[in-house]
C-alpha cells in the first residue's frame, strides 16, 4: 500500500466473465460449475437461437439452430437444471437476451422462489436491448413500440421486485460488429438509452421522486476494438456525454446515480480465421482498452476465446481467456492508481471530437422522434458503413495482420488434429425435442391456459407483463407459447435490411471490371443477372449477406433480399419468383449443414436444381466438403474477405452454367 496521492490500495476488479451457454442445460451447468471453480465470478449465459426469439425446439424454424449458439431453455424446468447447485441469491448472472427478456427473467425469479432466495438480493443483468436487434442482430420478435412497452415493464417492476437487478442493458456492442464507427456507436446507444427512459417515464408505474433509481439501473454493454486509443477514449466519451445526459435532459442529481456503469466483451468481428492464434494479442489488446483507464473503467468483463472465428470454444479456450483476466488484475500494479490518462491533451482532444460527432448524431436522431422513429436512417446508416469497413480490407487500406498482409504462415500446433474446437452432438436436437414433448404431457393442461389467458389479458390490458409472467412460469408454460401469446396481442415485426440503396465504391477498378462482366453475361442470358441472397433459420447475423447484397448490386446484378429469418421453403419460393441465376446462402449459426441440405432438397423437389447454390459462413473444412457432396458449387468463409473476388466468381459459376444447359 502506498500513501502517494496517485497510488493506494488496489480496488477491487471487475466482475470476470465468460459468454457460454450450448447444447443442454445440464451440460451448460457442468461448464458453469467448471469456470466458477477456476475462478470466474460471474456468470454470463448464451442461449440458443429458438430461446433468443421465442421458438420452441420443435418449431420448424429451429429446426437446425437447437443447441448451437447458446444453450436452448424452454420451460422451468431448463432452467432449474441450468443452475443446478448453483444458489441465485450469490451469484451475478448475466443473460444475453432481448425480445423474450421478461420472460427468461420470469423463469429466473421463479427459480429463486423456488430455491427460497430473497429476491431482493437477486444481481444481474438482462440485456433487453431490442433497437440493436433491429439494427444489427436480428433476434427481435415484436414492432418498436410493444418492444419498448415490455422493457418499461421489467424496468418498473425490477425497480420495486429486484432492486439490484440492472433490468435493461443498453448494447452497443452488436453495432460495431455491424460496422459502426465510435460515433455512431456513441449515439446510436445513447439515443437507445434516452428512448428507454422517456418510455418508462410515460408510462406512469414509477413515481417521479424515484425516477433518479430507475436511471441509475441502466447499465451498458459495450465492444472493445482493437484501435486501442480510439477505444480508450470512446470509453471515456460515454462516460461523460451519459453523465450530461442525466444531468440536463432528466434532471438526475446524485453523481453516483449518473455514473456510466458497463459490462464489456471484446470484439469478435477483429477475430481472424487465418493465423488464429494471433487472436490472443488482439483480445489482450481489447481489453487494456476498458480496464487501463480508471474513470472509465468496465465493472465486469467477457473475453471471446482465441478460436471463436473457427466455431464453439472448448472449455480449455475458455479458461485462457479467464486466465488472462486474473494475470491483468492479480499480477500487475493496474489496480493501485489513479487514472492514468486524466490530464492528457492527447486523450482529451479525441474524447472531445468523438463527442462531438456523436452529439450531432443524437441531434439529428432526436429530430425524426427518437431511436424508435431513426430505424430505418440508422440500420442504412451500418450497412454503409461496413461497406467502407470491408472495402478498406479488401484493399489493404485497413491493415489486418495474416489476413490481407504477411499471409504466410507456418501452421499453428493451436489449430492442429482433432477436437481443435467443440462441436455438437448431431442427435442432440431429437433428444431436446422429445423433452420439451415429455414436459408438455406431465403438466396441469388447465393451470398452463389459465395462465396463458392472463398473460394475453395483461399484454391487452396494458397491465405489468412480469407477474403474468412468472406464473406462467411456475404452471409450466414454454418458451415458445409464452412469446406465441404475446405475437396474437402485439404482432410480429419485419426489420429493415439497410441495402435498398448503393453504396458508392468510388468507381473502383476491380468493381468496374465486375460490372462489365455481369452486364455481358446478362447479355448471354437475356436479361439482368438475378442473384437471390437468402438468410435461412433464425440466424440474425446479416452483416455478410447485407454486404454481398450491396456488392452485388454495385456491380450491377438484380439483387434479391428479405432479410433474415426465412425458411428454406420461403427461400425456395422466392428463387422460383425471381427467376434466379444464383442462389447464395448466408449462415454463421452452425446449422449450415441441415439448413443449406433442405434448401437443395426443396430446389430439387422443384425442378430448379439448375440453378447453382453457393454458402457462406463459418464453415469447418469438413462441412465445406459434405456440402459440395450435397451439391454446393462454391463454399466462402471469412478468409475470403475479398467481396469484389467473389462477385466475379458468382459471375463465372453464372455463365457457366447456362453455357453448360445451351
Amino acid at each position: 500500500m502506498s500513501d502517494k496521492a496517485y497510488q493506494h490500495a488496489p480496488d477491487p476488479p471487475w466482475i470476470f466473465r465468460t459468454y457460454a451457454g450450448h447444447s443442454t442445460a445440464e451440460k451448460s451447468n457442468a461448464l458453469y460449475r467448471s469456470n466458477l471453480a477456476r475462478g470466474q465470478t460471474g456468470l454470463s449465459v448464451a442461449f440458443d437461437l429458438p430461446t433468443q426469439t421465442g421458438y420452441d425446439p420443435d418449431h420448424i424454424l429451429s429446426r437446425g439452430e437447437v443447441g448451437k449458439v447458446g444453450v436452448p431453455i424452454s420451460h422451468l424446468g431448463d432452467m432449474r437444471a441450468l443452475f443446478s447447485e448453483i444458489p441465485l441469491e450469490k451469484m451475478n448472472t448475466s443473460m444475453t437476451i432481448n425480445a423474450p427478456a421478461a420472460w427468461l427473467l420470469a423463469m429466473y425469479v421463479a427459480l429463486a422462489d423456488e430455491q427460497g432466495a430473497d429476491r431482493a438480493l437477486l444481481q444481474g443483468t438482462t440485456q433487453n436491448d431490442l433497437i440493436k436487434e433491429y439494427l444489427s442482430r436480428g433476434t427481435y420478435i415484436f414492432p418498436p413500440g410493444p418492444s419498448l412497452r415490455l422493457i418499461g415493464d421489467m424496468i418498473a417492476w425490477c425497480y420495486r421486485e429486484v432492486p439490484k437487478w440492472n433490468p435493461m442493458n443498453v448494447c452497443s456492442y452488436h453495432l460495431q460488429e455491424a460496422g459502426a464507427t465510435p460515433e455512431q456507436e456513441l449515439a446510436f446507444a445513447l439515443a437507445t438509452a434516452i428512448s428507454v427512459l422517456d418510455t418508462v417515464r410515460a408510462g406512469g408505474q414509477v413515481p417521479e421522486e424515484d425516477f433518479e433509481i430507475v436511471a441509475s439501473r441502466i447499465s451498458f454493454f459495450v465492444n472493445a476494438g482493437v484501435r486501442f486509443v480510439t477505444e480508450l477514449c470512446k470509453m471515456r466519451s460515454f462516460t461523460k456525454l451519459w453523465d450530461e445526459i442525466l444531468l440536463e435532459r432528466y434532471g438526475v442529481q446524485d453523481k453516483k446515480a449518473r455514473r456510466f456503469r458497463y459490462g464489456v466483451q471484446v470484439n469478435s468481428l477483429g477475430l481472424t480465421e487465418p493465423q488464429p492464434e494471433n487472436n490472443v494479442y488482439r483480445i489482450l489488446i481489447e481489453a487494456l482498452a476498458v480496464t487501463l483507464s480508471k474513470d472509465a473503467r468496465c465493472r465486469a468483463l467477457q473475453l471471446p476465446a482465441w478460436n471463436e472465428a473457427l466455431g464453439l470454444p472448448r472449455p480449455w479456450d475458455q479458461q485462457w481467456s479467464l486466465r488472462l483476466q486474473q494475470v491483468l488484475a492479480y499480477e500487475t500494479d493496474l489496480l493501485e492508481y489513479e487514472d492514468l490518462f486524466a490530464g492528457s491533451h492527447v486523450v482529451e482532444a479525441k474524447v472531445a471530437e468523438l463527442s462531438k460527432g456523436a452529439l450531432a448524431q443524437l441531434a439529428l436522431i432526436d429530430e425524426m422522434g427518437g431511436a424508435a422513429s431513426a430505424i430505418d436512417y440508422m440500420k442504412a446508416e451500418l450497412v454503409s458503413s461496413n461497406a467502407k469497413r470491408v472495402r478498406a480490407v479488401e484493399t489493404g487500406d485497413l491493415t489486418v495482420v495474416g489476413v490481407n498482409r504477411w499471409t504466410d504462415s507456418e501452421p499453428s500446433p493451436l489449430s492442429a488434429g482433432e477436437g481443435n474446437i467443440e462441436t455438437i452432438d448431431p442427435k442432440l436436437e431429437a433428444e431436446v425435442v422429445a423433452r420439451i414433448q415429455a414436459w408438455r404431457a406431465d403438466r396441469d393442461a388447465a393451470a398452463v391456459e389459465a395462465a396463458l389467458a392472463d398473460l394475453r389479458a395483461a399484454a391487452t390490458d396494458g397491465r405489468n407483463i412480469m407477474e403474468p409472467s412468472i406464473t406462467a412460469a411456475k404452471a409450466g408454460v414454454t418458451t415458445g407459447e409464452w412469446a406465441g401469446a404475446l405475437r396474437e396481442v402485439f404482432g410480429e415485426y419485419r426489420g429493415p435490411t439497410g441495402v435498398a440503396i448503393v453504396v458508392s465504391t468510388g468507381e473502383a477498378e476491380d468493381v468496374e471490371a465486375v460490372k462489365a462482366e455481369v452486364e455481358r453475361v446478362s447479355q448471354v442470358l437475356g436479361r439482368t443477372l438475378t442473384y437471390l441472397v437468402g438468410k435461412p433459420g433464425l440466424d440474425g447475423h446479416s452483416n455478410g449477406a447485407e454486404q454481398i447484397a450491396t456488392r452485388a448490386r454495385a456491380c450491377g446484378m438484380e439483387v434479391v433480399y428479405d432479410g433474415i429469418r426465412s425458411t428454406p421453403e420461403e427461400i425456395v419460393r422466392r428463387a422460383k419468383e425471381s427467376r434466379a441465376h444464383v442462389v447464395g446462402l448466408s449462415i454463421l449459426s452452425g446449422s449450415h449443414l441441415d439448413l443449406v441440405q433442405e434448401v437443395v432438397r426443396l430446389m430439387r423437389a422443384q425442378g430448379l436444381d439448375h440453378i447453382p447454390v453457393v454458402a457462406g459462413g463459418i464453415i469447418p473444412e469438413a462441412d465445406a466438403l459434405i456440402l459440395k457432396q450435397m451439391g454446393v458449387a462454391r463454399i466462402y468463409t471469412p478468409k475470403d474477405f475479398r467481396i469484389t473476388e467473389i462477385m466475379g466468381d458468382v459471375v463465372r459459376l453464372v455463365e457457366a452454367t447456362a453455357l453448360a444447359e445451351a
